[in-house]
């Protein structure tokens, strides 16, 4: 099928057909270029996504339960750390052009719709090119290790509804992240590794408006739909979510992202 070149859904599938986690970044920059620049439409219901993106090579993907337990101390633990972190922010790249090109079409969103995730793709590239450049710095490159495909398999989870992705990936993946990094960042402050803690700590504030750009357009749904706020969320984590939500959360993060303790807790 030819593809429009027209359209931010058509950028969106070039970026999760591509394999290669560098050129993932220079698409998702050159889209974002255009997209601001006024030169993309917003949807096309014409574009089909695909189910999963294109992966390189390397790094071998796993089930959770099957990935291999590192401890922080020493090199090779910071190294895990960081690969790990740099795999997730690949895989955020997609899961933002995925949410852009799968359920843009599927409502009448705001154009801060489109603006928000965009942004959102455009800073998970930024991390992930910060991330890939410090491993280089180690010694070590994204794909020397195993990783896991828990992120993507909640997209395959939820790509049937907005609500459901937004409640399940921002809402509760990503918040995640914001409860258990400012542990790793004072980790590596410990182990004397100050750039790789600042990086992490630059990439925690920046999480934080992904997180509420998932909660405000949660809850935008919401409103239009009349549906209960709390309620809803709650039953579409119950339904699309095999984990539990449990503490520690870092409460003033979320808070920041709008997600009051009243929503988790």
């Amino acid at each position: 099928m030819r593809l429009p070149r027209s359209s931010l859904s058509a950028k969106a599938v070039a970026v999760l057909r591509e394999p290669l986690p560098a050129r993932k970044v220079s698409l998702t920059r050159e889209a974002s270029a255009l997209w601001y620049s006024g030169k993309l439409s917003s949807s096309d219901p014409t574009v089909f996504m695909p189910m999963r993106p294109a992966r390189p090579a390397e790094p071998t993907l796993l089930a959770p339960r099957h990935m291999p337990q590192r401890r922080l101390g020493g090199l090779r633990g910071r190294i895990a750390l960081l690969h790990a972190v740099a795999h997730i922010e690949l895989n955020a790249i997609d899961l933002a052009w995925d949410l852009i090109g799968r359920f843009g079409s599927a409502f009448d969103w705001p154009e801060d719709f489109f603006h928000d995730w965009v942004s959102v793709a455009v800073d998970e590239a930024r991390h992930l090119s910060l991330l890939e450049e410090r491993l280089s710095e180690l010694g070590a490159a994204y794909g020397d290790l195993p990783a896991h495909d828990g992120l993507w398999q909640a997209a395959v989870e939820t790509a049937h509804d907005p609500l459901a992705r937004l409640s399940v990936v921002p809402m509760v993946l990503e918040a995640r992240g914001l409860d258990v990094t400012p542990a790793m960042i004072n980790r590596l402050r410990r182990a004397g590794d100050g750039k790789s803690a600042d990086l992490l700590e630059t990439i925690l504030n920046e999480e934080i408006a992904h997180v509420a750009a998932g909660s405000r357009w949660f809850f935008h749904l919401c409103r239009y739909h009349k549906l209960p706020e709390v309620e809803t969320w709650r039953a579409l984590v119950g339904k699309h979510y095999s984990g539990e939500l449990k503490p520690p959360f870092n409460e003033r993060a979320r808070s920041a992202a709008g997600m009051l303790p009243g929503l988790y807790l």
